[in-house]
């Protein structure tokens, strides 16, 4: 499988401003809102320089890649599994590929990229947050493009259909996260598929269907950086006051202070495992066959229901795929105790028990050669570090700011744990995720 060029921004713009979907929109637009058909076009144009990116191959393998790897290496060991080695090689190389992910962290978009970096360059769909210099201008140069979420203008979308179907029919490889926005009590969230259906709606072509794959990839970390900002807005969500955007900046510049301060000292840790694990691509025109009447001839309602019934299929494989790595482990073992203290001896017990249930389950256990113990002193570490877990005598004791901590990395694989998901369940600290997402 080898990437394809991502089409020029100028031959997209023209594309689309011809598209047959793009003029009715525009004339339907002008009759309802009371406007020249000429300002219309004006607020097409717009729309298009706002979505459609300017990929740059030398910013992407060059500065792109290395800037990745230097950063990942600071503060990550990063471990990549394939389920089914060969498999995304084996494809035809005019697949037409989209990876879809679950979505832990904004790190994600790096370590996936970077995890994939040989084979293909990855058009990412983005959201608002990140229209900011510089992210704008390197996510762009990269060849994502970014969307408005929530914004329901049908203008908006028909350009943006017509965007995502252009893009697609000429092979660009994309990235997907299907749940909207990053989780925020740590558990998978329900699927979207406005994207999604844009995405296969290419394979109305049945010699694009041919050529369509989509492979599922779960994502993990021991430490996802905006942990704590994640927990604080799901609890603004149950009334609590979230602090003022200037308290928020001071936070993220102390803490890029104190992390200059440790690397400039040689005090500098690593946050453990991000871990990335690849299934098994499947073929989309085999789904298209399986729907059994045509898929894209059924009425849109009938139609957004067969692409949600797959997008939740793609996504349940995703969540079987999410790896489990130290501090998740550990943090699973931890909740399924009923004390905020426990022994040694039982802990190391409880996270031996856990990971053989994960790894007969099927689940990718990360470092599976290490012991009960090690993996316990690699999460300990971090745990430590950040004030969540302490040395009591022949035990633990899980700190008052920890048990959240606990819970959201716990929510992580809890739906992997098999008979002890009920158990790491009962201790959760955390409100459901009602977040709306970015």
């Amino acid at each position: 499988m080898s990437a394809r060029r991502h089409p020029g921004k100028q031959a997209l713009i023209a594309a689309i401003q011809a598209d047959p979907a793009v003029i009715a929109a525009v004339g339907t637009h002008a009759a309802a809102q009371g406007r020249s058909e000429a300002a219309v076009w004006r607020t097409v144009r717009r729309y298009l320089h706002e979505i459609i990116p300017t990929f740059n191959p030398l910013v992407y393998r060059g500065v792109g890649h290395t800037a990745a790897a230097t950063l990942l290496r600071v503060l990550y060991r990063v471990t990549v599994v394939d389920r089914t080695p060969g498999a995304a090689r084996a494809l035809p190389p005019d697949a037409i590929v989209l990876y879809l992910m679950n979505h832990r962290s904004n790190a994600d978009y790096v370590v996936a990229s970077y995890a994939l970096s040989g084979q293909v360059a990855i058009s990412w769909a983005v959201g608002e947050w990140a229209r900011v210099f510089p992210l704008e201008y390197l996510f762009k140069s990269f060849g994502s493009y970014f969307i408005r979420r929530r914004y329901r203008e049908p203008l908006y979308h028909t350009v943006l259909e017509r965007y995502v179907h252009r893009v697609t029919s000429a092979g660009v490889t994309q990235g997907l996260f299907p749940e909207g926005g990053l989780t925020r009590d740590g558990r998978l969230r329900p699927s979207k598929i406005g994207l999604l259906d844009y995405i296969v709606g290419a394979a109305r072509d049945p010699a694009l269907a041919l050529r369509m794959f989509v492979v599922p990839v779960g994502l993990n970390y021991d430490r996802v950086l905006e942990d704590r900002t994640l927990l604080r807005e799901l609890r603004v969500t149950e009334g609590e006051t979230g602090g003022s955007r200037w308290s928020q900046v001071g936070e993220v510049v102390s803490y890029l202070a104190s992390s200059f301060g440790r690397l400039s000292t040689g005090r500098w840790q690593r946050y453990g495992r991000a871990a990335v694990v690849l299934g098994a691509p499947v073929s989309v025109a085999e789904w298209v066959a399986s729907e059994g009447d045509p898929v894209f001839d059924r009425p849109r309602g009938e139609r957004l229901a067969a692409v949600q019934r797959f997008c939740d299929r793609m996504m349940g494989e995703v969540g079987r795929l999410v790896p489990v790595t130290a501090v998740p482990l550990v943090c699973a073992a931890l909740q399924t105790f009923e004390a905020e203290y426990v022994a040694r001896a039982a802990l190391l017990e409880r996270v031996e028990t856990l990971r053989e249930a994960l790894e007969e389950a099927g689940a990718v256990v990360v470092e599976p050669a290490l012991s009960a113990a090690e993996s316990f002193e690699r999460a300990y570490r971090l745990l430590r570090m950040r004030r969540v877990l302490s040395r009591a005598g022949e035990g633990y004791l899980i700190l008052p700011r920890g048990r959240e901590l606990v819970s959201y990395y716990a929510n992580g694989i809890a739906h992997l744990c098999g008979e002890w998901e009920a158990s790491v369940r009962s201790r959760d600290a955390l409100p459901v995720d009602g977040f709306l997402g970015r």
